[in-house]
């Protein structure tokens, strides 16, 4: 038995770090690009963010909701070099990208698998944590098969290793992204070689997975085999190809929140959500929620948890203590004690996603390495303190002796 889909789309997400001292330049940069735009938020506009976060977090990353139209317009009247200085500043910005041409693709040569890449963000942390967003949708195909395979496939698009068959290829059609080697450009493009990425140990070859389906009341009902449908959910949360085979599964909370007719999966790399539309509001109202409130607060956890891995690698670096400490006790005092928002499913989301990016273990262990790094500093500080005072007191006791030495002479 196959599924069928009444609604989907699938964000893939592309993290990437831009250095301190280049960070302003890759903000002109992209206020350049004739095809990306400054993307700002407005009160009116944008009533679910504004109600959904909480004060700390919107002055975070939607700092312009707060802005007065006469302030945002002072900023758009301003040359790029004024505007990427005022930007860099801001503690995020977020970015719409428009690609030239609507871009559909396929995979495979028949019977592919058709998609259209729909929208491009791109959201920068002042500190260079970086993301990539790509919204994709499929256009023919209405089985939850074809996403699953289709999740499967592309999440590994940027990949350097070579493929087997179960990875065919991916073809862009038409538009200026007409192949796989243009798509990794694409992404360059915006990037850069994002050597960092490395240097912290990130993944960079497999895109992180969000993806939304609402499946019709056929397929999910009283009569759907509960069974089934929870091993198919099992590959969505996973990103399994739709053959894979799944041994009985009972769907657990470490990794599952349910609802009637909605599941929503987490894992380190992914986040997902099935539901169905015999729940009206699961494709008129969530499916909104899922791809703008819910998914910035998911891209500030991954933000979180990419910064604690920067400032783990740069307290290896010797000679850097008093800056990392700095930054170190400003994360602390601020973005890891924010309260996020007081939304029901918010306060359910934030649980689950500190929880897959491990972020209390990564920032425990980073404490501890602090409070270690902070000892051998303030000893060391303290060595070379004592070897000048030591310095000091000698010169005062040669000096002492001289003027002892001349006083008894004369």
């Amino acid at each position: 038995m196959d599924f069928k889909m009444k609604y989907q789309y699938t964000y893939f997400i592309y993290p990437y770090l831009i250095e301190g001292k280049k960070y302003q330049n890759y903000i002109y940069q992209l206020l350049k690009n004739s095809n990306c735009k400054l993307k700002l938020f407005d009160r009116k506009k944008d009533v679910g963010i504004d109600t959904y976060f909480l004060p700390e977090l919107k002055e975070k990353m939607f700092w312009s909701i707060e802005k007065k139209p006469s302030e945002i317009k002072q900023l758009e009247t301003m040359d790029k070099k004024m505007q990427a200085t005022i930007l860099s500043q801001q503690p995020c910005n977020i970015f719409e990208y428009a690609l030239e041409e609507d871009v559909p693709g396929k995979i495979g040569e028949a019977g592919g698998i058709f998609f259209d890449i729909t929208k491009v963000e791109i959201i920068c942390f002042h500190t260079g944590e970086c993301f990539l967003l790509l919204k994709t949708m499929l256009t023919e195909n209405q089985n939850f098969s074809d996403l699953l395979n289709f999740n499967y496939k592309f999440r590994d698009i940027n990949s350097k290793a070579e493929h087997n068959k179960q990875y065919e290829a991916i073809k862009i059609q038409t538009g200026k992204l007409n192949n796989m080697q243009s798509f990794s450009e694409f992404i360059k493009k915006i990037a850069g070689h994002n050597l960092k990425a490395k240097q912290i140990n990130l993944n960079t070859d497999r895109l992180i997975t969000y993806s939304y389906v609402c499946l019709n009341q056929a397929s999910w009902n009283e009569n759907t085999d509960k069974n089934l449908l929870e091993k198919e959910f099992e590959k969505f949360r996973t990103v399994k190809s739709a053959r894979e085979q799944i041994e009985d599964v009972s769907l657990k909370e470490a990794y599952t929140y349910q609802e009637k007719y909605l599941y929503y999966g987490f894992s380190n790399n992914t986040t997902v959500l099935l539901t169905c539309d015999n729940n009206i509001k699961n494709y008129t109202t969530l499916l909104f929620q899922f791809e703008n409130e819910q998914l910035y607060h998911f891209i500030f956890n991954l933000y979180k948890k990419i910064y604690l891995k920067k400032l783990n690698y740069e307290f290896q670096q010797t000679g850097q203590f008093e800056r990392i400490k700095k930054e170190f006790l400003g994360f602390a005092k601020k973005e890891w004690i924010y309260e996020v928002t007081y939304d029901e499913i918010g306060k359910v989301l934030e649980k689950y996603y500190a929880e897959e990016q491990i972020l209390q273990t990564m920032f425990y262990k980073l404490k501890q390495k602090y409070d270690l790094l902070y000892k051998d500093y303030e000893i060391a500080k303290n060595k070379q303190s004592n070897k000048w005072m030591i310095i000091l007191m000698t010169i005062l006791i040669i000096m002492n002796l001289i003027c002892i030495g001349i006083a008894i002479y004369n």
